[in-house]
């Protein structure tokens, strides 16, 4: 029995969305909403539906990117109720790493076969403006062809600021200085009603959309996510995609799609209880898998990748995911640091052959891409012909994000930054 016969035998609503996308059709908010409601055979075929659209987008092709990310500070001036990772410029705990570190670990990460950086961080006070683009300006002297993946929405609007100029001519700034291309992180759920209770302060909606929008407008591409399981609705969750999809349509800027679920066990909102109806153990599985396959339909003809964050999920999730709608595999990471500060215990890295072990054990093909999508080299034979220095290191060589925040010679307050 195909997919079509079996979705005579279900609610009419869920049925009229599948068949939509199915013909490769666009699918509306409300229609979205029915979707994320579904379960037993109805989410069975939603799950199917997801997994057929990505092969009509991608086939049978996992990619990945081997990149590094480094958070050169966990000083901000937000307190966002979600965020375990910052810490006030008073705090012990409070590091920031000088320019020159952020080159070696660029460095290092370039000469075990990263082709990205990938460039976050908290916002310090009283930060000097030319900071963002001296980090990348650095870089690119010492490694030209290297993809600088950097400064969140958050980021930028700070630096704009920082810096006494506009969001565009800020953004010119950091492309001339060497940014590739921009996390579409700080996003969280694009409702300002629900960011105004998970992150008052934080970027408004209207200024996320607006960085986002600039930044297509000079041919700086930028990925795309979301962060639930928290407080917001399906129909919060819905909307969020789909104003993605109005941006795609405009600017067809965005890369790709990444979904990440809320890593509660050390978010201040979570263990010091401060909102109400706050779900108590963050998105379960059927709401994981169904955001994967809900934002496939959603986002179909119009975002083609769609990522699974193993640093969230774990790499068995992951893999299922890769069978529900996702089809690329995200990056290596090496020193992810924001999910294991917030109590994440799926690593700070993950070598290359482990992401491949994971894609051909579904049958799958993996492929190293770059940060673009450009197809760098497929591993359709034997495992031994992907082997990389990368993966034969020892991921503690790297140090972690525990003892990063105990190391005294990077400690806040020994940098004039905040002076």
């Amino acid at each position: 029995m195909n997919i079509e016969s079996i979705l005579k035998t279900v609610d009419p609503l869920v049925s009229e969305a599948l068949n939509l996308a199915i013909d490769d059709k666009e699918i509306t908010v409300d229609q979205a909403v029915e979707l994320f409601d579904t379960s037993g055979i109805e989410m069975n075929l939603l799950i199917s539906v997801g997994d057929e659209l990505r092969r009509r987008a991608c086939g049978n092709v996992v990619t990945y990117v081997i990149n590094r990310n480094v958070n050169f500070t966990n000083v901000c001036i937000k307190r966002c109720g979600f965020c375990a990772f910052s810490r006030d410029f008073r705090q012990e705990e409070g590091y920031f790493l000088p320019v020159e570190e952020v080159v070696r670990r660029a460095v290092e990460a370039h000469r075990l076969g990263a082709t990205e950086i990938c460039i976050q961080a908290g916002l310090p006070p009283n930060m000097d403006g030319s900071l963002y683009p001296d980090i990348c300006k650095a870089i690119k002297h010492e490694i030209p062809d290297i993809h600088i993946h950097g400064f969140s929405p958050e980021e930028v609007l700070y630096g704009a600021r920082m810096s006494n100029t506009s969001v565009k001519d800020f953004l010119s700034w950091l492309k001339e200085s060497g940014v590739g291309s921009l996390p579409g992180t700080s996003a969280e759920i694009l409702d300002q009603e629900v960011r105004d209770l998970i992150s008052p302060g934080r970027i408004s909606v209207n200024d996320w959309i607006d960085v986002i929008k600039t930044a297509h407008g000079l041919n700086i591409p930028t990925t795309s996510t979301i962060m639930y399981g928290h407080v917001e609705s399906n129909l919060q969750k819905a909307k969020h995609i789909d104003i993605l999809r109005k941006i795609q349509k405009e600017t067809h800027g965005i890369t790709e799609f990444v979904p990440l679920s809320f890593v509660y066990q050390e978010a201040p909102m979570h263990s010091r209880s401060t909102l109400k109806n706050m779900r108590e153990a963050g998105a379960g599985a059927t709401d994981i898998v169904k955001m994967y396959s809900v934002s496939r339909l959603l986002l179909h003809n119009y975002v083609k990748n769609i990522q699974v964050s193993w640093v969230k999920e774990g790499s068995k999730m992951s893999q299922f995911l890769l069978c529900a709608g996702a089809n690329d595999f995200g990056g290596t990471l090496i020193n992810e640091s924001i999910s294991t500060a917030a109590g994440s215990i799926h690593g700070q890295i993950m070598r290359p052959r482990e992401i491949r072990t994971q894609v051909k054990g579904l049958g799958r093909i993996p492929a190293q891409r770059s940060t673009l999508y450009e197809i760098l080299q497929l591993y359709s034979g034997s495992e031994e012909e992907g082997q990389t220095e990368l993966d034969q290191v020892n991921p503690n060589d790297f140090g972690s994000y525990g003892e990063l925040i105990k190391l005294d010679k990077y400690r806040y307050r020994h940098s004039l930054r905040h002076n």
